[in-house]
């Protein structure tokens, strides 16, 4: 994790906002804050952060809405998002997900996990971006830009979302050798996923 991390809060409750807000600073991180999903995406256009913490209920607009434009907004694509939310259904959940959300938990929440799952997205990030290896031609269809995070298929962008980037990233870094579920569960999802 980048020793000064900056951490964007997008949460209209005031108390939960204040209460991460001062302790993401206590933990060493700069941190952002916003109340609203048009006040989040004026400071994303301006300043890039690490991480997002998205609530899903916001009263302009709803978290998966931001979350959707952030992963169509070629700038802030590959920003990491966890959803921080009251909304504790298996389809919201599974939405925020499959929005490409790299984390979905649930109020109320530990402040100690919070962060050891925040470090853990950001150690995954960091680990897939330091990659310095270019161009990859897989074969004559597939061709990956790791420099760019940019995979082609016939010669045609695909837009593959953080996790199955990383997942991608992984199986072509180590190509040739078998991966066991626990290894591609550490690295790309981590082990609080099993």
């Amino acid at each position: 994790m980048p020793l000064d991390a900056k951490v964007l809060v997008v949460d209209d409750d005031v108390v939960t906002r204040a209460c991460l807000v001062d302790y993401f600073a206590a933990e060493g991180y700069d941190v952002r804050e916003s109340a609203t999903a048009e006040d989040a995406e004026q400071q994303l256009a301006t300043e890039m952060v690490d991480l997002v913490l998205l609530d899903i209920r916001l009263p302009d607009i709803d978290g998966f809405e931001v979350a959707s434009r952030l992963r169509n907004n070629r700038r802030t694509a590959d920003i990491p998002i966890i959803f921080l939310t009251d909304k504790r259904t298996r389809a919201s959940r599974l939405k925020g997900l499959e929005l490409g959300a790299d984390d979905y938990i649930t109020k109320p929440f530990s402040p100690r996990e919070l962060t050891s799952r925040v470090k853990a997205v950001l150690r995954r990030v960091d680990s897939v971006g330091s990659s310095s290896e270019g161009i990859i031609n897989v074969d004559e269809r597939l061709v990956i830009d790791f420099a760019k995070r940019e995979v082609y298929v016939d010669k045609k962008l695909v837009k593959l979302r953080p996790t199955e980037y990383r997942l991608l990233y992984h199986l072509v870094n180590n190509a040739g050798w078998v991966l066991t579920y626990d290894q591609i569960l550490s690295r790309v999802w981590g082990y609080e996923y099993q």
